[in-house]
Parts: C-alpha cells; sequence; structure tokens
C-alpha cells in the first residue's frame, strides 16, 4: 500500500533546530517529486517546501526560505527537512507526500505544492519550537 512515514519532530526552543524525516513505501517514489507540508491549530495545511526527483531544484514558501533544507536520498527512499533558526509560529504538525506532476515550484510569485491523492496522509511529526 502506498504510503508516508514523517519522523523526526520534536520540541525545542526558540532558535533550535531539527531534522524531519519521510519514509515513502509502496509507490514508486523517484519517480516522484515530494514536498513537505504543515498545520498548527485553526489554520489550513500549507505547503512548505518542495522539490523535484533529483533533489537539484528546491523550492520554499517565504517564510521559511533560507533557514530550511530540504533534500532526498533516493536510494533510501528518504526525503529530509532541515529546519534552522525555529521559531514558535512555526509550531505544527509536518506531513510529507508526493506531489503532482508540475505539482512544485513558483507560479505567479508564490510557492506552490500539489500533492496526489493516491497517498493518504500519514501520521505527521509535530514540531514545538517554545519561546
Amino acid at each position: 500500500q502506498p504510503q508516508v512515514a514523517e519522523s523526526g519532530g520534536g520540541s525545542v526552543q526558540s532558535g533550535g533546530s531539527l531534522k524531519l524525516s519521510c519514509a515513502a513505501s509502496g509507490f514508486r517514489y523517484i519517480g516522484y517529486c515530494m514536498g513537505w507540508f504543515r498545520q498548527s491549530p485553526g489554520k489550513e495545511r500549507e505547503g512548505v517546501s518542495c522539490l523535484g526527483w533529483s533533489g537539484t531544484s528546491t523550492y520554499y514558501v517565504d517564510s521559511v526560505k533560507g533557514r530550511y533544507t530540504i533534500s532526498r536520498d533516493n536510494a533510501k527512499n528518504t526525503v529530509y527537512l532541515q529546519m534552522n533558526s525555529l521559531e514558535p509560529e512555526e509550531t505544527a504538525m509536518y506531513y510529507c507526500a508526493p506531489l503532482l506532476p508540475i505539482g512544485c515550484g513558483y507560479r505567479n510569485g508564490h510557492y506552490y505544492s500539489t500533492p496526489v491523492d493516491f497517498v493518504k496522509w500519514g501520521q505527521g511529526t509535530q514540531v514545538t519550537v517554545s519561546s
């Protein structure tokens, strides 16, 4: 069954760092762009970062540029999100998902990422940043 499993979240103080992991299985992972999303209480899920199948092209929502780094290890079917200089407003559940073709990048000056519909959202991994 196609699925993803997020891990690596935790609780850190303001300014701290975390590295999230997303292990994919049950589908041709290397054939897809992959993306990270987050959802905090009272807000809709939003895309945070994504990258192409090779990992060469990376994209970020404005608020995390310069602080987050997305990468992938295709030999391990795993996507990573290194998060530095974290602040409390970034507290959220973080999710990973494969994306539609041409489903990752910048359009009309804004970041976008569009997940496929054949993989259910995983459990996510909680990131909590305290002041």
